[in-house]
């Protein structure tokens, strides 16, 4: 080093004071956080009843009746049940029982539980079960759509057939499935739980009260108060009615007797027009009750569930509409699915009328012998073709893997008309 480097140096002296109060590198260090990772199971159960169990027998080993699919931890699962054993070894002395991973998955890891519930009320159920114990390899994993976990050897074909777990020529198998999730749990310092929006209530107060109300709807005689900034903020037609056309120079009706606006309503039932005034205030449905009203009649078109229907359409009220749909697709049958897709046709309720097109292609052979098939003959026949458009594509392969049979050879097979749901056999 230069010597001259030295001239750099302080001059000789006392040295500075220490300066107060800073922080050292210690006290700057940031607090300490901590994480944990948590593995745990999503768990979710299906029940599957096998009626016909002596018609069953014969199928061929190897074929299968499954269950409808349900969902479990984001995944699709079936039970498959085999009336002559899965394995050809056996010689049909075995009945086999599966469960299937019935859409797209890569290593999906499960507990499985299968019950052959007593029917004899002792309580006596066969049960084989990966929960409450411990597994030697940890979780089965399914490698892919269309594994399987089961026993061949589910139950010997001979002594079910004189156990109590057959009654009235029926089966009923419990399958409870476990998805094996992991999760990061970070540790926050401080945390404030927010509670639920209570926007509707307060709406639906305010609605209550008539404070402030600028607006009356007169609705086939019935009158109701409202206020146009919140009609106009959720349908844009009430804002055509309310504002557009003032601003073009027409003027609706003023109640002299309480100087406020009246609009007159002359094609819609005042009761409908209250579900649907609850919903533009509240945001929810009215309650199942007065959904479920109806006429003398039973049709479908005369419960106001249908009529709501018809006016959120109307309206342009497109969450109530899909509310709407999501209520009457709980109630699909046999005997109401064709006059339910008739309404949603009628009513642009798009998601209930696929809904409507699956079912009804699914179960062919059962609704065409309703009388509801018989209305969309005489006043919707493009809907019948779109039915059996719909068909075609229910000759695809099953999501569950295997094939279901065609829906044409279900013509011949008879049908159930009572209104019970009715799947293609396997």
């Amino acid at each position: 080093m230069d010597d001259d480097a030295g001239d750099a140096s302080p001059p000789p002296g006392p040295a500075p004071p220490a300066a107060t109060g800073a922080p050292s590198s210690r006290d700057m260090a940031a607090s300490p956080t901590s994480s944990r990772s948590v593995t745990e199971t999503v768990n979710g159960s299906h029940r599957f009843v096998i009626q016909g169990y002596s018609l069953a027998k014969g199928m061929g080993v190897g074929k299968h009746i499954a269950s409808e699919t349900f969902t479990v931890g984001g995944y699709q699962w079936a039970i498959y049940f085999y009336p002559d054993g899965k394995n050809p070894e056996d010689n049909s002395a075995y009945v086999s029982v599966f469960i299937a991973l019935a859409s797209e998955g890569t290593d999906v890891r499960a507990l499985f539980e299968l019950t052959l519930q007593d029917q004899s009320g002792k309580g006596k159920h066969k049960i084989h079960s990966h929960f409450d114990r411990s597994l030697e390899s940890g979780p089965y994993t399914l490698k892919y759509r269309g594994s399987m976990w089961g026993y061949k050897r589910f139950f010997r074909r001979t002594a079910l057939e004189t156990s109590d777990f057959l009654k009235d020529d029926c089966l009923k198998i419990n399958c409870t499935v476990g998805v094996v999730v992991s999760t990061i749990d970070y540790s926050r310092s401080h945390s404030i739980q927010v509670p639920d929006s209570d926007i509707g209530y307060h709406f639906g107060s305010l609605l209550d009260s008539n404070e402030g109300v600028d607006v009356i709807l007169n609705v086939s005689g019935e009158r109701f108060h409202a206020h146009k900034l919140v009609l106009a903020a959720r349908s844009t037609v009430f804002r055509s009615k309310l504002f557009d056309d003032e601003s073009e120079g027409e003027k609706n009706e003023v109640n002299e007797s309480e100087d406020l606006e009246e609009i007159v309503i002359d094609d819609m039932e005042p009761k409908v027009f209250k579900a649907m005034l609850h919903f533009i205030y509240r945001d929810t449905l009215v309650n199942d009750y007065e959904l479920d009203a109806s006429s003398s009649m039973g049709s479908i078109f005369d419960t106001l569930a249908a009529k709501l229907l018809a006016a959120a359409d109307k309206y342009d009220l497109g969450r109530l509409r899909l509310l709407c749909e999501s209520y009457l697709c709980k109630d699909i049958s046999v005997a109401s699915v064709a006059s339910t897709l008739a309404l949603a046709d009628s009513h642009h309720a798009m998601e209930l009328k696929a809904v409507c097109l699956k079912f009804a292609a699914e179960n062919l052979s059962a609704v065409i012998r309703t009388d509801g098939f018989d209305y969309l003959k005489d006043t919707c026949p493009s809907l019948q073709s779109e039915i059996l458009r719909t068909v075609a594509g229910c000759e695809e392969p099953c999501s569950s893997g295997g094939k279901s049979q065609s829906v044409w050879g279900q013509l011949s097979d008879g049908g159930d008309t009572s209104g019970r749901r009715v799947r293609p056999r396997i």
